[in-house]
């Protein structure tokens, strides 16, 4: 039997008859279709916002990143939710019925000629309502699968296991991959249909293979092994803040942390002391009577937790804050990609983009060559890197901290190469005076998307890796959703970058021939050297106070074992 993990009627979970690979796999398809519609309507959104629905190029690119951004930040609605209502399970298959309903509706949204404000003209307040009715419910199915999907994924393994550890540890490869294949065929496939056959049509597709997805998953209802929830994180680390709070300058710190309040979890699941932030130790002191109260009639006193929480809660609020350092200083690479999918893509709608005798490639289909080259980053770091390292150093790669500062220096070249790009592109237009397009090629664009794409392919992983494996056991759908945060806050500081810049300056105009985007991109660059220094101080920080951690050290020597059983 797996510790702490039941099948679908409740009793203790079967190691021969629950999770592994196959019930993992299962999942893999929502992930995949997930990306495929959310990718495939954000990456051609801004086409159809400047080109149908006639919004200035600044307006379309907030409408796009506004769109990610709440995405991402609904992750943490639906986190709150799996743990303490729904569970990962019944969150997963609830919110992919609401995204399939939002495409469908989005798709039937594209075929209504009122939804469409005539040429030349501003779309009416309706218009833009219902656009925006149907992208944010999109968003919410978005939000509540992301932040369970990967959760439950490495439910079906067991980490006590020294095999099925390291099957966990493959499956987050695999689980990126699959959402690098989702894009891939989004940015492709998808688009390519947007084009030529029509948007209705692509966003249709997205909704049925939703909908066939949805039924892969729930077949694999008597596989799964399901983790019983302990209430939210959230609510856990209020008690913590609140009940430290309300002892501060009130009650003494004991002179050892032997005297603070510990609860009867098993030994196996406390988490030992630390020194570090002593503020939050006030939460487990206890200061008489009033810390209980009584849980019935007759019945034991037991802690009111808004008053006191014991040590290993403490802790757990300590591993968080130790967490959020880091994830401060990589908010700023979303911010760098959701360019990708906006100006980059605008910037190639006004190239040459003809293959050959009578095909043109769609414009945002050159984001194909950023999702080649998470890919390519992540097969050669996998099958080449990886294997050589271990000969070589007897090490296994980077660390998840050093993945983060690759990412972040990757993005800076990547909005150097977008600047000095656009410097070009921006001359050759202004001296072109006939034709819709710019008489130049546009794999010009390649190297920003290759830069960027590369630095996604580190970062992604490392700070999925970070989040996961430094959070405590029981807030693993909170960490997941902390980590899509950043990407949240990401496209919203886009949003306020370009509404600031565009009101401060010229260099964002109505087209994107008028304004002076290599300026903008150059912004970003020299925000991002500031930030990676930041980074650089932060991850030091981060690296010391893991290793004086006792939960860390423990976590650390499991994955070491797993890595020599395999």
């Amino acid at each position: 039997m797996v510790r702490d993990a039941v099948d679908y009627r409740g009793c203790p979970a079967d190691r021969s008859a629950t999770g592994g690979w196959v019930a993992a796999a299962l999942v893999l398809g929502i992930e995949l279709c997930e990306r495929l519609s959310t990718m495939g309507i954000a990456v051609n959104l801004v086409t159809y916002l400047t080109g149908t629905m006639h919004l200035p190029s600044a307006a379309a690119a907030n409408v796009v990143t506004d769109f990610m951004g709440t995405s991402f930040l609904l992750c943490l609605l639906g986190g709150f939710l799996a743990d303490s209502f729904l569970g990962r399970y019944l969150t997963i298959a609830v919110f992919a019925l609401v995204q399939s309903i939002g495409t469908a509706l989005l798709a039937a949204s594209t075929l209504v000629t009122h939804l469409r404000p005539p040429p030349g003209e501003q779309p009416t307040p309706v218009q833009m309502a219902v656009l925006y009715a149907c992208l944010y419910l999109i968003a919410l199915g978005t939000g509540g699968l992301k932040s369970s999907v990967s959760g439950f994924g490495t439910d079906q393994f067991d980490d006590r296991d020294g095999r099925e550890r390291a099957a966990m540890g493959l499956f987050f490869n695999r689980f990126f991959f699959f959402i690098s294949l989702g894009t891939l065929l989004a940015v492709t496939v998808l688009v390519y249909v947007q084009d030529h056959v029509g948007r209705s049509w692509a966003y249709g597709i997205c909704s049925a293979a939703m909908l066939a997805a949805i039924a892969v998953f729930l077949s694999g209802t008597r596989r799964y092994r399901y983790k019983r929830s302990s209430g939210s994180p959230i609510v856990h680390i209020l008690q913590v803040l609140v009940a430290a709070a309300r002892k501060r300058g009130v009650v003494k710190r004991p002179p050892t942390a032997a005297e603070l309040y510990e609860d009867d979890r098993p030994e196996h699941a406390r988490i030992a002391h630390t020194a570090q932030f002593p503020c939050l130790d006030m939460a487990a002191v206890v200061a008489g009577e009033e810390d209980n109260e009584v849980a019935g009639p007759g019945g034991p006193a037991a802690p009111n937790p808004w008053k006191l929480c014991s040590v290993s809660r403490v802790e757990e609020v300590k591993m968080v804050a130790r967490l959020m350092p880091v994830w401060a200083t990589t908010i700023l690479f979303w911010t760098i990609y959701a360019q990708m999918i906006t100006f980059s893509v605008e910037q190639a709608t006004t190239m040459d983009r003809r293959v050959g005798a009578g095909f043109e490639i769609p414009a945002a289909s050159l984001t194909v060559f950023f999702v080649g080259a998470i890919m390519l980053t992540l097969a050669v770091y996998d099958r080449v890197f990886i294997p050589l390292c271990r000969v070589l150093t007897g090490k296994q790669g980077f660390t998840n901290l050093e993945k983060i500062g690759i990412g972040l220096a990757l993005s800076i070249l990547g909005m150097a190469a977008a600047a000095l790009c656009e410097k070009k592109r921006l001359a050759v237009a202004v001296a072109a005076t006939t034709g819709n397009s710019t008489p130049i090629s546009v794999f010009l664009l390649t190297p920003q998307f290759l830069l960027v794409g590369a630095g996604e392919a580190f970062i992604y992983t490392g700070q999925l890796d970070f989040f996961i494996t430094r959070s405590p056991k029981g807030m693993k759908t909170m960490s997941t959703g902390l980590f899509l945060t950043t990407l949240s806050l990401g496209f919203f500081f886009s949003s306020v970058l370009v509404s600031l810049v565009k009101g401060a300056t010229t260099w964002l105009g109505d087209t994107i021939d008028r304004s002076r985007l290599d300026y903008f991109y150059w912004l970003l660059a020299v925000l991002s050297v500031l930030n990676l220094a930041a980074y650089l101080v932060c991850a030091k920080w981060a690296a010391t106070a893991a290793a004086t951690s006792p939960e860390q050290q423990q976590q650390h020597t499991a994955v070491a074992d797993a890595d020599e059983k395999c």
